[in-house]
């Protein structure tokens, strides 16, 4: 997503948080392949599953965010309660040297002040809602805009501000911690009581598995849950992404409008700058004058994830490739979509993790979800949620080197 909001916005969200530029600060912290090479990615088991929590920092209502930070014996993951963010994911290349490979920050008050979503665990409802407006049974609801005219993720307050609670769970392959938020009826807008829980576990063949469940009581609400992890396979902060290479599960993509809206047409990638069924460098087109480009200053787009699923549902969405250094990441989901974004956004305003300023097209996300706009678009895959049913999705991160 351009999952970018200007300056002055994300100020003004800071305010919505209680967090004036005084008060955040009053927080406390503590080239192309070919597809047999794409897929010859490297799993192998490894050391012993460990996990330790310590404070990152606390709210300004005196919440106390932690860190949970778990390993294989190879690969490390730090996760943060303040969103269920992603904070790092540190593994390895192919020469066995290990570099983080996610975005972040490494105090509460810029996740809180300046964060275009940086490992967010988002929600509501994931992408934009146009006019952050709806209908469900006859009845329309109004989310805060945040994105232009839009709503972006939930609106101006989504999970991604939430202070979730934390279990850690542990079994004989995996290790990882289930996040928890009971997001009340009508907050952000949106109706009924929803209960959600995101688990996300790391195994000793290096897969990051995140399993989504939600529960509404009430009323009927819309859901769509995701993760807004930006990767650069080369470390944070070590330059653009445009070099790595995409293969994408993706015949079609939705095209949008001038506020990135889809524009209900779902249409085939062949013959355009969205077709990545071949391995292809992420840069190599992307700065061509297809109108859809221009309109996202790149690539921020859904795309309609292809194939017949297998026995658990899951899909290939897509695969990654950085030929410096080999690393790799493969993406399975049960979604029907998938946003890739090229970080078009990110314009250097802020310093991350190792104090490196992030600027255009220095990573990816690649957010498994329901479409863009879904409530909008009766073409579309339904979103809705009613009392009695369970949201349950799977998305797995599948990390390797070649």
């Amino acid at each position: 997503m351009p999952d970018h909001l200007p300056r002055r916005q994300v100020l003004r969200t800071a305010g919505a948080l209680g967090l004036g530029a005084a008060a955040a600060g009053a927080l406390s912290s503590t080239a192309a392949a070919t597809p047999d090479k794409l897929a010859a990615m490297s799993h192998h088991a490894h050391g012993k599953l460990e996990i330790h929590s310590e404070k990152f920092g606390t709210t300004p209502d005196g919440q106390q965010v932690d860190v949970y930070t778990f390993t294989n014996g190879r690969m490390t993951i730090s996760m943060l309660t303040w969103g269920a963010t992603i904070q790092k994911v540190v593994t390895p290349d192919r020469r066995g040297r290990s570099e983080n490979i996610s975005l972040g920050f490494d105090n509460l008050p810029d996740y809180a002040a300046l964060s275009p979503y940086f490992g967010a665990t988002i929600g509501r409802y994931g992408n934009r809602i146009a006019k952050g407006r709806f209908t469900l049974d006859g009845t329309t609801y109004q989310i805060p805009v945040n994105n232009g005219e839009n709503a972006l993720h939930g609106g101006t307050i989504g999970f991604d501000k939430k202070v979730w609670k934390a279990k850690v769970v542990k079994t004989g392959k995996a290790i990882g911690v289930a996040f928890t938020y009971v997001s009340p009826d009508g907050e952000m807008g949106f109706p009924g009581e929803l209960t959600s829980t995101v688990t996300y576990t790391l195994d000793t063949r290096d897969n990051l598995r995140i399993d989504y469940h939600a529960t509404v009581a009430g009323k009927p609400t819309i859901v769509n849950l995701t993760n807004h992890v930006y990767f650069n396979l080369l470390g944070e902060g070590n330059g653009t992404i445009y070099d790595h290479v995409l293969q994408l599960n993706a015949p079609k993509y939705t095209p949008v409008d001038a506020g990135l809206i889809p524009t209900g047409d779902i249409v085939p990638v062949a013959g355009t700058p969205f077709d990545f069924s071949k391995p292809t460098a992420i840069g190599a087109r992307i700065r061509g004058d297809h109108p859809q480009l221009v309109v996202g200053r790149g690539y921020d787009h859904n795309f309609v994830i292809g194939g017949h699923p297998d026995s658990d549902g899951m899909r290939l969405a897509g695969r990654f490739w950085e030929p410096e250094h080999g690393r790799t990441i493969e993406v399975r989901t049960d979604q029907p979509g998938v946003q890739f974004y090229s970080g078009n956004f990110l314009d250097g305003t802020f310093l991350g993790i190792g104090n490196k300023a992030y600027r255009q097209g220095d990573a990816f996300a690649f957010e498994t979800q329901h479409f863009p706009d879904s409530p909008n678009h009766p073409n579309f895959p339904d979103t809705t949620l009613r009392p009695g049913q369970t949201y349950k999705s799977t998305t797995i991160y599948s990390f390797g080197t070649k």
